[in-house]
C-alpha cells in the first residue's frame, strides 16, 4: 500500500509531436540510469528534443555525458530544461553557456 512515500529515484517518460520529442526526466541521473535517458531520447526519429530536467535532484559525470552526446546527436535541436542542482553541475563542469541550456 502506498503511504505517499518518496519520489521514484529515477523516471523518464517521453512524448513524441511529429518531428518534436519531449523526454521528462525525474530524479537522480547517474551512472547506473543516464543511458535510460539518452536512450529513451533516440527512441524516435525526432529533428527536436526537449530535454526536461527540471524534477532531477542530482545530477553526475555519466549524466553530463549523456547530453553532450544528444547535443551532438540533435545539433540546433535541442533544449535542455534545467533544474537548479542540473544548471549548478553544468556551470561547474564549464557548459554552462551552451547555446542548448535554456535560461531560468
Amino acid at each position: 500500500m502506498d503511504q505517499g512515500g518518496a519520489p521514484p529515484v529515477f523516471s523518464v517518460t517521453a512524448e513524441s509531436d511529429g518531428d518534436r520529442l519531449r523526454v521528462l526526466v525525474t530524479g537522480e541521473v547517474d551512472m547506473a540510469t543516464a543511458d535510460t535517458m539518452f536512450q529513451t531520447a533516440l527512441r524516435d526519429t525526432a529533428r527536436h528534443l526537449t530535454l526536461d530536467l527540471r524534477a532531477v535532484t542530482f545530477f553526475d559525470s555519466a549524466a553530463i555525458h549523456a547530453v553532450v552526446r544528444l547535443a551532438q546527436r540533435f545539433p540546433g535541436g535541442l533544449t535542455v530544461l534545467p533544474s537548479r542542482q542540473v544548471r549548478r553541475v553544468l556551470e561547474i563542469s564549464g557548459l554552462g553557456e551552451q547555446d542548448w541550456l535554456a535560461d531560468g
